[in-house]
């Protein structure tokens, strides 16, 4: 088994689609996506957690997830060309909306004045970022994965 492993079993990662152009796309959205994300930070110590504190983040988170929505619309109006793509890629798309939504969840628990962490869906016991980041990473679209912090 083991001489087959490392000797004859495909080297090629499961999620590796071969339209470059389509990926080198999504790459250039994301990327334009991350630089609006950066341009919104506000990196001053909010020490207050009263609910005007929370409305201030939950408008930042918006504002994050804003792009994070526009690049995914973007990425979505062109198919990829190869079957593979046309497979997996509205998977990672739909993903990606999931993981949206809850961003747009936890916004709204936090103008609600509940400031619990952040909780993701999962997928099969992982958090559906590391889903989304490693097809992004195994496509080298580094700036589709998903950011850490949610108001960038």
């Amino acid at each position: 088994m083991w001489i087959y492993a490392f000797g004859f079993a495909s080297k090629e990662s499961v999620n590796k689609i071969s339209d470059l152009a389509w990926t080198a796309r999504a790459e250039d959205i994301c990327s334009q996506a991350m630089t609006q994300r950066l341009a919104l930070a506000d990196l001053r110590q909010i020490s207050d957690a009263g609910a005007n504190a929370l409305a201030e983040r939950a408008a930042l988170i918006d504002k994050a997830t804003d792009t994070l929505d526009n690049a995914i619309n973007a990425i979505s109006a062109v198919e990829p060309t190869d079957p593979k793509g046309k497979a997996i890629v509205p998977l990672w798309i739909a993903d990606y909306k999931q993981l949206i939504k809850d961003r747009r969840e936890y916004a709204n628990q936090l103008r609600s004045g509940i400031n619990n962490s952040f909780a993701e869906s999962m997928f099969e016991g992982l958090p559906i970022s590391e889903k989304i980041s490693t097809f992004a990473a195994d496509n080298r679209m580094s700036s589709c994965k998903v950011p850490m912090d949610l108001s960038i």
